[in-house]
């Protein structure tokens, strides 16, 4: 989808917000299968949103040498 590191970077950490967004004003109860899926889906979205953050900044650090 994208190739630069910048713009997967910016779409990975609105998602992984926007999933933390809906945890916290969600207040309506879903079964509890579909509670650890989204839970589960939102935990790995904001651990790839680290792993891209390491990796943007990294990328960031061998442009200015």
């Amino acid at each position: 989808m994208f190739k630069s590191v910048k713009g997967q970077f910016i779409i990975t950490i609105i998602t992984a917000v926007l999933f933390v967004f809906h945890i916290f004003v969600n207040v309506t109860e879903l079964s509890g299968f579909i509670d650890i899926l989204f839970y589960f889906i939102m935990i790995i979205a904001v651990y790839n949103a680290g792993l891209l953050t390491q990796k943007y900044i990294q990328t960031n650090k061998a442009k200015k040498k």
